[in-house]
């Protein structure tokens, strides 16, 4: 980006106001298909803006009303408080977080591009569940989702160890895998080994497909597979969703429906922010946001709450479905 376009986009993120008009412009359906999804009087809003260099990794704690997410430079983990609106530190340092996810039981499950996969336990002690495969570190794990099992399921490229911005610079020694962790045994196995970069990953409603990004395909591309019926493997990848060029997909969350939700940037003006697409892979809606969108999550006591990450603010829309179970 050069200085002036990164001038004009740090004016447009400072000058950022919610719409004053019903619906809002910035939510746009692309098909008819996407307005039973928009909410007339829901506008984007900005929940918070502060001192942040790249934001990740939304997860929504319903029990507690707040929202946490990872804020990769600064190696930490911050939190907003949904009904006070006050934002603070939840955890620093966060050995280079990324994606957040709960599991089944309420923890905190984390992708960490310190090269691990952990789990907060109710009393706040984190536990390990995956550092390295086969003996060897894993290269920096990026996102993560648990199935109705108890499987733990991440990406891993090497993102967060190809410099020092967003984690420790360090020689990668694995292939880029997306891998599952056995509830049981705590045992890790490739579920995905022919994405070029895995990134976001998220699970259909019935859990009969896997989605996975895959940053380093040209298009980048969002890939689909079928989940075997004992949630232990994934098969038949294909091609789901194709991007235009200078267009990436980050984070990606189902909803109930099967519509992917994908945190979304392109070169092209006014694309940065959210896309919607349909369970059949066509683009139906999208969000407008002033900066490339990272990720996302559906929260809110009705899982309605679109809660959106960027480089440097938090925002959110109330759209009229749910996310996905986990979502």
């Amino acid at each position: 980006m050069t200085l002036a376009a990164s001038t004009i986009a740090s004016r447009a993120l400072a000058d950022f106001t919610t719409s004053a008009r019903y619906p809002d412009p910035a939510v746009r359906a692309l098909d008819p298909s996407f307005s039973k999804y928009m909410v007339f009087f829901a506008a984007v809003e900005q929940v918070y803006r502060g001192d942040m260099a790249y934001t990740e990794g939304p997860c929504y704690f319903g029990d507690y009303r707040f929202l946490l997410w990872t804020e990769i430079p600064s190696n930490r983990i911050l939190k907003w408080d949904e009904t006070t609106g006050k934002v603070s530190v939840f955890r620093e340092p966060s050995n280079y977080a990324n994606g957040l996810t709960r599991d089944n039981q309420g923890r905190l499950i984390a992708a960490e591009h310190g090269r691990k996969v952990t789990r907060t336990e109710y009393d706040g002690s984190i536990t390990v569940l995956a550092d390295s495969f086969e003996g060897k570190p894993l290269n920096s794990p990026n996102d993560v989702v648990v199935a109705s099992d108890d499987s733990v399921w991440f990406t891993d490229p090497p993102f967060g160890i190809a410099g020092n911005f967003s984690g420790v610079k360090a020689k990668s020694e694995l292939p880029n895998n997306v891998y599952r962790i056995d509830p049981a045994s705590g045992a890790i196995t490739v579920a995905a080994g022919d994405v070029k970069a895995p990134n976001g990953l998220c699970f259909s409603p019935d859990e009969k497909l896997m989605y996975v990004v895959d940053s380093a395909a040209k298009p980048v591309t969002i890939r689909a597979y079928d989940v075997a019926a004992d949630k232990k493997s994934l098969s038949n990848g294909r091609v789901f969703f194709t991007c235009g060029e200078g267009e990436a997909p980050d984070g990606i969350r189902c909803d109930v429906d099967g519509n992917v939700w994908a945190a979304y940037g392109a070169v092209k003006p006014g694309w940065d922010g959210v896309l919607c697409i349909d369970p059949g892979g066509k683009a139906i809606g999208h969000i407008g946001l002033p900066e490339r969108a990272a990720n996302l999550t559906f929260g809110g006591p009705k899982r309605n709450r679109l809660y959106m990450t960027t480089g440097r603010a938090i925002y959110s829309l109330y759209v009229n479905t749910q996310g996905a179970t986990g979502a």
